[in-house]
């Protein structure tokens, strides 16, 4: 019986399927390659057609991975080199977008479970302008109008957060939407130091199999860029690698029972999360306000 490993990483998920093909096997209707942006390894996964959907279970589109382990290790000047590394190719998605067009950033997750909270907690870190632009024009006219939404969950709201983004959406007539997610990934060494982005849209909840309503431009009828963050590591694809290590073949039976619901996650993930969220907040402002510098966000959101 093949055992399957789980992730969220379009990168990841292109390397699962090379280590099963061959690693000089090409995948038709996927290109892959690697580069490094502001110190930061960077991986770009381009799935061409449904061919290539198909085999990585990911939907058509754009997929890039930043590499931010500098952060975690707290190495010098990581925090502004990742901040500006993400908000570069967030910039590059969002290129055919007017300056002057609005955009909508959602966070999805739950603020109360901590490797689920990336995506409230990053709204806490974005610059939102949608009424200064429309109530003192005279100082705040030359900024994007931007409004944030923390959606919350099912279980707390009793809505599901892609209808509450589509109403807002259906208020506010964003021209884009940005939606802020939790991720799985296959390896711990993931876990936290890495972002992936895309302009394929996002199913909340896919972090930890709880797949629920789909926000993309199907759903929200405007262009949707993910933002995820690995913060967690689905528990039977972490028995596999660590056990594929030894050359042994873990029991089917033991993975998909009792342990089939064990996600692990790092010991010291509040400070992770508070971080990842810090970047990509203000990578956000940075690439929706292209005047403003890292130091301006800092004092607005001061």
């Amino acid at each position: 019986m093949k055992l399957m490993r789980r992730t969220d990483l379009a990168d990841e998920a292109h390397a699962l399927w090379k280590e099963s093909a061959g690693a000089e096997t090409a995948l038709p209707g996927v290109k892959a390659r690697e580069e490094e942006k502001n110190g930061c390894p960077v991986t770009r996964v381009d799935i061409l057609d449904e061919a290539g959907a198909r085999a990585l279970g990911k939907p058509v589109g754009h997929y890039v991975t930043l590499d931010l382990t500098d952060l975690k290790n707290r190495a010098d000047g990581a925090f502004s080199r990742s901040v500006e590394a993400v908000a570069g190719e967030l910039s590059a998605l969002l290129k055919d977008l007017p300056p002057d067009a609005p955009v909508l950033v959602v966070g999805l997750g739950n603020r109360a479970i901590t490797p689920d909270a990336v995506g409230p907690t990053t709204t806490d870190h974005t610059l939102v302008t949608r009424h200064l632009v429309e109530q003192v024009p005279e100082h705040f006219g030359h900024l994007r109008p931007v409004a944030a939404l923390a959606a919350g969950v099912l279980g707390t709201t009793g809505m599901e957060s892609g209808e509450l983004a589509q109403a807002v959406a259906g208020r506010l007539n964003p021209a884009a939407i940005i939606a802020v997610d939790a991720l799985a990934s296959r390896s711990l060494s993931r876990v936290c130091t890495t972002v992936q982005l895309s302009d394929t849209g996002i199913v909340p909840g896919s972090g930890v199999g709880n797949h629920r309503k789909a926000l993309d431009r199907h759903t929200l009828g405007v262009p949707v860029i993910a933002v995820g963050v690995p913060t967690v590591v689905d528990g039977a694809t972490l028995a596999l690698d660590l056990l594929g290590g030894d050359g042994e073949t873990p029991d089917p039976a033991v993975l998909r029972g009792a342990g089939a619901d064990v996600v692990v996650t790092p010991r010291d993930i509040d400070q992770r999360v508070a971080d990842l969220s810090k970047v990509v907040g203000y990578a956000i402002d940075l690439a929706l306000q292209p005047s403003l510098t890292l130091e301006d966000a800092e004092m607005l959101l001061s």
